[in-house]
């Protein structure tokens, strides 16, 4: 069964404006094609928070756990109220290009912070090694992997995020969660991953309970576009966007070979509709200026094709990573879904 939600601009807070503030700044951009191009005041209005950071009463410890590349850190965050038994658990993972981004960035650690505060729920935010950014190779084409030699590309990622739901099922008395409820997330690269790991796992006669997809990339280049994506697509700045280029480039460095070898656990828009129906009940959300929400689309529509419970949402008003703008509007509203459910496991 598929849900799809084609406007997801409001949530339980009020309706949101006719011109939403992440989409507003956007717009200063106007036609820059670098950063370099944009100017000092817009640059600066958008790079601004939109508000405060959330306030939650949590438990944050970080930890290490067993990786067949070695240890792979991770942080946990637990609420500090009295659970009323095991909690639910999400195993969250930040984006980045598979090359940037760690536990710290708001993408990881608000987020982090904002699911498990809203679901009572433990959520073990996963820094999995990052591929080398290929300007840096020339300096280390070794691009080395702490405890072994040789480049970082897939499957070792994938490899670190599975050992961390492991992990987490493993130690799941100390951790004050239910086995049987724990959840895989992540937003673009890390959505990549949460996708991958749930089908691996799912193969393996491991599934997740869900899978909580946000603007990830499913294909290693995106579909085509829908008239009223593409439409989308066109007002946003060339800075911001997705090219075919671009694409092509993260994705042949983050499996380290040509992108026509690419695989299933690599790019799960590539697996068959058999293959596709091991997997859990998944949520799907894209950004409305993204070009990847066209990856979004289409595999919720593979999912759905391959029986697969699923519910696909468009964040209207924002661009690219909006979890990574503290104090959005938006953002709050993308926590509160994922949090009922997670909640709801």
């Amino acid at each position: 069964m598929t849900h799809d939600t084609t406007d997801a601009r409001t949530a339980p807070h009020a309706a949101a404006p006719a011109a939403p503030e992440m989409e507003r700044r956007m717009r200063l951009l106007g036609d820059a094609t670098t950063w370099e191009d944009v100017e000092d005041q817009a640059h600066r209005e958008w790079d601004a928070p939109y508000g405060p950071a959330e306030d939650w009463d949590l438990r944050i410890e970080d930890r290490e756990v067993p990786g067949p590349h070695g240890p792979v850190p991770v942080r946990v965050y637990t609420p500090h109220a009295a659970a009323g038994g095991a909690r639910p658990c999400l195993v969250w993972l930040h984006g980045g290009g598979f090359r940037h981004g760690d536990l710290d960035m708001p993408e990881g650690h608000h987020v982090a912070r904002g699911v498990a505060g809203r679901a009572d729920a433990v959520v073990v935010s996963v820094d999995y090694r990052l591929c080398a950014d290929p300007s840096a190779l020339a300096d280390d084409p070794a691009g080395g992997v702490p405890e072994g030699p040789g480049r970082v590309h897939a499957p070792i990622p994938l490899d670190d995020v599975c050992a961390a739901v492991t992990w987490a099922r493993e130690n799941a008395t100390t951790l004050g969660i239910d086995p049987a409820r724990v959840a895989i997330g992540g937003a673009s690269a890390g959505g990549n991953l949460a996708a991958a790991a749930s089908l691996r796992l799912a193969d393996e006669g491991t599934p997740p309970a869900a899978s909580l997809l946000m603007y990830l990339v499913a294909h290693p280049l995106c579909p085509e576009a829908t008239a009223e994506e593409a439409d989308a697509l066109a007002e946003v700045p060339s800075l911001l966007r997705f090219s075919p280029e671009g694409m092509r480039a993260m994705s042949e460095n983050y499996i380290g070979r040509a992108l026509e070898d690419a695989v299933p656990y690599e790019f799960p828009g590539l697996a068959s509709t058999e293959q596709l129906a091991v997997l859990p009940r998944t949520y799907i959300e894209a950004d409305e200026y993204d070009d990847l929400r066209v990856s979004a689309r289409r595999y919720s529509e593979q999912l759905r094709e391959a029986g697969v419970e699923v519910e696909f949402a468009v964040r209207r008003g924002v661009c690219h990573g909006h979890l990574n703008r503290v104090g959005l509007a938006e953002a709050r509203d993308s926590m509160d879904r994922m949090g009922q459910l997670v909640r709801s496991l």
